[in-house]
This record gives structure tokens, sequence and C-alpha cells, in this order.
């Protein structure tokens, strides 16, 4: 009968068995641990309803208006054109049931001109969703009960009572617009 000599250099039987029950624990918690560290993220109904939205706005043409939503809700992403924004400032405080300055509702990207509007899609009367007008300086008709808002979404006639408001938004770059952000619009 030989007898072998193990030394503590070579890797054994009881070894492996060490290694491999250890690994298999560690998988063991990783997969118990994984379902609670998932909990804590927000379910897909908390981001849908509260995430900003990035929106790219390098193919919108002048006096092009979109639609998005956040939140559930429309909002309306205008590109004016020179037309509109000097038709806007031309009208006064008599022009309209609300007034507030063109300047305050026309923003831009801080590396190029203000010729953006961005204002909620539903009509300050009952909700409704108004139209686009392709003249200026009326921007939106609503066909409910015959609002009609200018291009920047101020009131001028109509049920209505206030203008259109505005969400939270910003410019985080000259093609890319942020609406839901707590920095208001720039």
């Amino acid at each position: 009968m030989s007898e072998e000599t193990i030394t503590a250099d070579e890797p054994t039987r009881r070894d492996f068995i060490y290694v491999a029950t250890g690994m298999m624990g560690a998988v063991g918690v990783a997969a118990v641990a994984w379902p609670f560290i998932d909990q804590m993220r927000p379910d897909a109904a908390v981001r849908a309803a509260g995430l900003p939205v990035e929106i790219d706005i390098s193919a919108i043409e002048e006096g092009q208006a979109i639609t998005v939503t956040w939140r559930g809700k429309p909002y309306f992403v205008r590109r004016l054109t020179g037309e509109e924004i000097a038709a806007s400032g031309e009208l006064g405080a008599g022009d309209m049931k609300d007034f507030q300055p063109s300047d305050e509702r026309i923003s831009g990207p801080a590396d190029a001109e203000n010729q953006w509007v961005v204002v909620s899609a539903n009509c300050t009367h009952l909700g409704c969703i108004p139209k686009t007008v392709e003249n200026a300086p009326e921007g939106w008709y609503c066909p409910c009960h015959g609002s009609v808002f200018d291009s920047t979404g101020r009131i001028l006639r109509g049920p209505a009572a206030t203008n259109l408001p505005l969400p939270p938004f910003v410019f985080a770059s000259a093609e890319t617009l942020v609406i839901g952000t707590e920095t208001a619009g720039a």
C-alpha cells in the first residue's frame, strides 16, 4: 500500500466542495435579495405619470406645431415664424382677456433665437383640444365652444377665461426640449 502525501499547495476535493458551496450560497442570497431590491423601483404607471419627456425639436419647421404627451395630458410645441412673433408682439391688453406679454411666453435654447412656444393643449374653458390655425395672430381655435388663442396661447376671444398654461420645461440643447423638469421654461 502506498501512501500519498498531500501538501497545502495542492487543491483537494474538500477545497472544491467549500468553494462550490460558498458560490451557491452567494447565488442564493442574491436570488432572495433581488425581489426586495427590485420592488423599490417605481412601477411603470408612476414613471409614466411624472418623468420628464425629451423631445427632439430639430425636425420641426418654422410655423409647425406638434403635440406631445406628458403626465397623460397633451401639450403643443410650436416653432413660430417671424410673422407670428411680430403679430403676437403687436397685440395689446385690449386685444385679449388675460393679458400677458408675448415675450414671457416665447422662449428658446440659450444659443438660439427665441421662437418656441410650449403650452397645454387643453382649452381653459372645458378642456377640449384646440385645432391649429395657420394665420397669425390666431394660433389655435377650440371647435367645441369657439375660443380663439393667439400663436403664443393667449386667449383672444371666446368663453375661455385664461391663457393656455405653460408646463415646466427647459431646453437641454438647441435640438432637445425637456418637458416636466422642476425648472420652469427658459
